[in-house]
């Protein structure tokens, strides 16, 4: 029987399970694995600009059902035998655990590669680098500064490449950060977003996912620090196709009025700190605190991806408070990762059957 017939024919139902050679998969977690594999097996994730709607719904769905497999402790070891070389020039709190974890808590294992400890440190090339690891691992994940060199390497890598943070781009955060948003609010369409602070990697990526998913995203920034004009565009013609709205404003007030969910992130980060004197003083007025959420739905949402800084993008009472989930959101890194690792990595094998 083939995989996407099985749920008409035996149901969704959280305790119903199927044998398929040496492994048991819930009907529900095998069909959403197969809605994403069928679209990214083997593809990069750099950014969301050549995922559709519907894509990113069955990420965030994957996401949410591999979540429940392993607070219910339900085997999923959909990547046994396969190998994630983790490329860092960027520390890393998060990123690494959960990427760590993810792959251990899939069958596979994970290997910890510090940019300053590979070839490239030395001058070998992107190209070569890329197709030496090819050969090695099945997967490859970047966090790194410039989105040119991730690019470069999934130019020339035959595994898939995996964006785990760039100067440009977030977008294993911003998936997180759906399922988050999909587990507080119970829906994403209709969802309004205030990012309030630097048009960083992301605000762009927020402007990507938000109008595919029927958010509506606004984005207050001071001037000088507006995200890439070109990605705005995108998202303008995304929300236009979806009937959603994305503004992008330098005043906090209208961002945030009427917001579901408000969204800050640091005004330093890592690389910009020859500029961090400058940065504090151009973002006085953009501090989310009491007064600016005041503005907000009385119900809103407080989320940052951290680390944070208290007393500067946020104020303390708010990011401690009772609006926050930060730590949820830190947690659904974990089950977000793995969603891409499982739907890029994954083979035939995880289904219980060739397909």
């Amino acid at each position: 029987m083939a995989v996407w017939d099985m749920k008409n024919a035996l149901g969704r139902g959280p305790s119903t399970v199927v044998p398929l050679g040496s492994n048991y998969l819930s009907v529900r977690l095998q069909n959403a694995l197969w809605s994403c594999h069928r679209v990214m097996a083997g593809k990069d994730l750099l950014h969301f600009s050549d995922l559709s709607g519907d894509d990113l719904r069955n990420l965030v769905h994957l996401a949410e059902l591999l979540k429940e497999a392993q607070k219910s402790r339900f085997t999923h070891t959909l990547l046994a035998g396969k190998t994630l070389g983790m490329i860092f020039d960027k520390s890393s709190t998060r990123t690494r655990i959960s990427f760590e974890v993810g792959m251990l808590q899939l069958g596979g294992h994970a290997l910890f590669l510090p940019g300053n400890m590979l070839q490239t440190g030395r001058g070998e090339p992107i190209s070569d680098t890329a197709q030496v690891m090819s050969r090695y691992l099945d997967g490859v994940m970047i966090r790194t500064f410039r989105q040119a060199d991730v690019e470069e390497f999934a130019k020339y890598a035959d595994i898939p490449v995996i964006n785990g943070l760039t100067d440009e781009f977030h977008p294993c955060q911003l998936l997180a950060d759906a399922l988050t948003i999909l587990e507080h609010k119970g829906r994403l369409e209709e969802i309004t977003v205030a990012f309030i602070g630097d048009g960083n990697n992301l605000a762009h990526s927020w402007l990507q996912l938000a109008p595919k998913l029927g958010m509506n995203i606004r984005v207050a920034t001071p001037a000088g620090y507006q995200p890439m004009q070109w990605v705005v565009e995108e998202a303008k013609l995304h929300a236009v196709q979806q009937g959603t709205e994305v503004l992008v404003t330098t005043d906090p007030e209208r961002a945030i009025a009427g917001a579901d969910v408000v969204y800050t992130d640091t005004w330093v980060s890592m690389g910009d700190e020859e500029e961090a004197e400058a940065r504090i003083k151009a973002f006085e007025g953009y501090q989310v605190n009491e007064k600016l959420c005041a503005l907000a739905k009385p119900d809103y949402v407080f989320m940052h991806c951290l680390p944070a800084h208290r007393g500067e993008e946020v104020s303390p009472d708010i990011i401690d408070g009772p609006h926050s989930i930060i730590f949820d959101q830190a947690e659904n890194r974990l089950h977000a990762q793995k969603a891409v690792l499982a739907a890029t990595m994954a083979d035939a094998s995880a289904f219980g059957e060739d397909l």
